[in-house]
Order: C-alpha cells, then structure tokens, then sequence
C-alpha cells in the first residue's frame, strides 16, 4: 500500500531538501504523497510550490500538498517528519542577543539559548507526539526539532509514539573524516559517543586499521574536520577524542563570545535576513510564473547558510562577508535530508544499516539511565530501531555528558511543571550556565515561554 509522509513545520526553509530526498527515494519508501503542516499558511504554500519545482525538475512523481491541520496530515502517515521552530526564527535571533549581552555565548541549541529554545518547544512536542499516538499509532516520529536529543526524550517520557532523533552533525563529522583520510564511506569506521551536541569520536578504523593516534596528530588532517577553525589541535590531542563541533561553546566559551560581541550579530539575526530576503525572492519570482528562477534563489540560498555555518562563532566573520562555492545543495553527501531519508529507508527495508540517531539508552552506556536518550550508532531494519554496545564513557567527558543529561532532565520536568524554579534549577545544573543568580535576569529577558 503506498505510503504516505507528514511534514509538521512543513513551511520551513530546509523542507524543500527534504522533499527531494523522498522523491528520490520514493520507490524504494513507496512513498506516494508528502502532506506539508504549518502554523503559517502563506509561508507553507510558497514552500509547497517550490517543493513542486523540485519534484518536476527532478522527474519524480511525488505528489506535494498542504493540510489545513496538524491532524489531516498526520491521518494515515506511516512517517511523521517533525521539524518546528516555536516562536520563529526571530525568538532565536533574541535568545542569542541575550544570551550575548548577559555575558553567554549566543546559540540556539546550546548554553541559555538552548534552555529557551527546549522550554518553548517540550510542550508542543508532546502535544503533536500524543496527536500522533492516538490518529496515526503505527507511524514513526523521525524528530529533526532542535534541541534534538531533549526533544526526543521529551516525547518518549511523555506519550507512546514511536519516535527517533536525527541530527546532521556526527554524519557530517564522519564525512569529512572520511574525505580527509581519502577513504570511501565502507572503508572508515568510528566509534561515535555521546548525547545530541555533545558527542565525540574515539576511534577510527581505516580499512580494519586504527588509525586515531595517526589522525590526532596530524595537524593537515584535523584542519579539515571543521568548518572554522574550532579547536586548538593540542585540545584534541590532549582528550584523545575529536569533538563535534558543539563542543566548541563548551571548550572555548570566552572565544565564542568575543567573536560573537566583535561581529557585532548573531547566526539568528543573519538567518533572519537570510530567510527574509529569501521569501522576497520566491515570491517575486512566483508572481511572474518564474518557477526555475524561485528554485535558483533557493539554491543560492543553502549555500551561502551552508558556507558561512560556524564562520561568526568560530572567526567573527560574518555570513554575507564569505565567497561562497556553487553547488548543488540537493546532491550533498550529507545533510538533515540525507539522514533522514537513510533512518526511513532503512525502517522500509529488510538490510540492517548502521546510523547515528538519537534513540533510548537501553542498557548501552551503564552510567546513563535505561529510559534517557543518548546519541549513538543504531542498527536499523524492518522497523526496528537497536542501539549496538559500546566501551564505557571515557574519563575526560564522563562528568560532563552525565551533568548534561542530568540538566535535561530536569529542563523536561521544568517544561511540564511550568515551575519557575524547577527550570532555575535545570539552569543551575547545566554546565554552560551552572550558577544561581545570572538565570533569573536571563528568564526575565528570554522569550522562553
């Protein structure tokens, strides 16, 4: 029976990637009609026009459409796509300005802007998980909602969805290991840990060889394992680990700062002008019918999101200073449409795949609790999802993935209490924040309801 795919936040800028993996893939999904759901219905038709365009430029037979409710899209979904932004990209943009002027470094994921960001979103989530449970109980919730990890134990604590985290950063981690090393992707395994933003690789295997002691110290290869230059190569060879690149608000908090404070902007303020000038645009050119121009802007678009994605935090550039390559955007190697479009064919088929995702602990990491959410590699199949054993936490990150967990749990309490103090304490255990007095000013200034 063909398939059909719900989109909650269907008229965000990233869906129309999204649309062409699942045409792409539509045969092997069996996937037959892609219902998109927004809280603004103009923004949502103009995305669905343009997804459109994707879909006829790329040949498919995809059938785009729009619902009129978050619960006529969700009827009949065998995938719930899940990717919300509460409150816009303008509540991110003074998450950031706060966070900054109180002396943080501004992110929206991570550090105060994290804590807004989660508090926000928890109860939506919920509300749309239990939406999911009751109309569509069989489909799987594939959670691309940020802060992804919170979010999705969010869900498995508060509803029986079945439901799985996805994040773009430890694929595009093992990507560019792979490039720098001149390796195929079936050549290179790695031993990924850790939670959502807050993960590392402890080994890497080049063809059966460990090869982590040769890539630590080599200067050439860890230059090419981050956008900007994030981390002081001595930091790595000092852990032994390679961070993603969220550890950098928790490794190199004063930096991000200045950086942040000399730009004089946030990634939230720059992405609001992006996406601004973006709607003028397919706008304008969907006035005139001009379709192929609309999808060109869109390009245009992700690469210049893409090109400049760390430059401010890690180098006080900002985005509309970088040269920007021309590529195609929709034939990356990685990408939040990649992962998803792997987790959900992988679901589809009988072949077991190893992917990263955010899924429940089990008894994977012993010093984590069964019911918590980690980030690690899943065997998938036939609509199963199982986390495969992995070493004990490391010594040098244990202390710290274990507050982090500990702070959202509390965070996800405080979002369902709606207890002021409940989420002062979440803040009060969360290493990027870890004091008392400074949370009350940063509430009192964050739009974190």
């Amino acid at each position: 029976m063909p398939r059909k795919i719900a989109f909650l936040g269907g008229g965000g800028v990233r869906t129309p990637l999204v649309v062409f993996g699942i045409n792409e893939s539509a045969r092997r999904l069996d996937a037959e009609e892609l219902l998109l759901y927004d809280i603004d219905p103009e923004r949502v038709e103009v995305i669905a026009r343009l997804s459109r365009e994707v879909v006829r430029r790329s040949g498919g037979s995809l059938r785009v459409s729009v619902a009129r409710s978050p619960e006529e899209a969700i009827e009949g979904a065998s995938f719930v796509l899940n990717s919300v932004r509460v409150g816009g990209i303008a509540s991110r943009a003074q998450d950031e300005r706060v966070a900054i002027a109180c002396g943080y470094p501004g992110q929206e994921t991570t550090g105060p802007g994290g804590v807004a960001m989660g508090q926000r979103t928890i109860p939506v989530a919920i509300e749309q998980a239990r939406m999911v449970e009751k109309i569509a109980p069989k489909a799987w919730i594939i959670n691309f909602t940020n802060p992804a990890g919170l979010i999705t134990q969010a869900i498995m604590q508060h509803s029986n969805a079945r439901v799985v985290g996805i994040c773009d950063t430890p694929t595009e981690m093992l990507h560019r290991i792979q490039t720098a090393l001149g390796a195929s992707p079936h050549e290179v395994e790695c031993d990924y840990v850790g939670l959502n933003h807050l993960g590392w690789i402890r080994k890497i295997m080049l063809r059966g060889e460990d090869v982590m002691d040769r890539v630590v110290n080599d200067d050439a290869i860890l230059s090419q394992l981050y956008s900007a230059p994030l981390f002081d190569h001595d930091l790595i060879r000092a852990l032994r680990l390679i961070p993603t690149e969220y550890l950098f608000f928790y490794y190199s908090r004063r930096r991000a700062l200045e950086n942040q404070r000399k730009q004089g902007s946030t990634r939230g303020d720059q992405i609001a002008l992006m996406n601004e000038t973006l709607m003028q645009s397919l706008l304008q050119s969907m006035a005139i019918h001009d379709e192929a121009g609309a999808l060109q802007s869109y390009i245009d678009y992700l690469n210049l999101r893409s090109g400049s994605y760390m430059k401010l935090e890690g180098e006080g550039g900002s985005a509309f200073d970088q040269e920007i390559m021309p590529e195609d955007p929709f034939r990356a190697a990685t990408g939040y449409h990649r992962i998803a479009l792997q987790v959900m064919n992988a679901l589809c088929g009988t072949e077991p795949e190893r992917v990263i995702v955010n899924m429940r602990n089990q008894a994977t990491i012993p010093d984590i609790a069964a019911d918590d959410v980690i980030e690690t590699v899943c065997r998938i199949s036939n609509d199963t999802i199982t986390a495969l054993p992995v070493d004990p936490l490391p010594n040098d990150v244990r202390g710290l993935v274990l507050a982090v967990k500990a702070y959202e749990r509390a965070a996800i309490q405080a979002a369902i209490s709606g207890s002021l103090r409940d989420l002062r304490k979440a803040m009060l255990l969360y290493p990027p924040i870890g004091e008392w007095e400074p949370s009350a000013e940063l509430l009192k200034l964050m739009q974190w309801k």
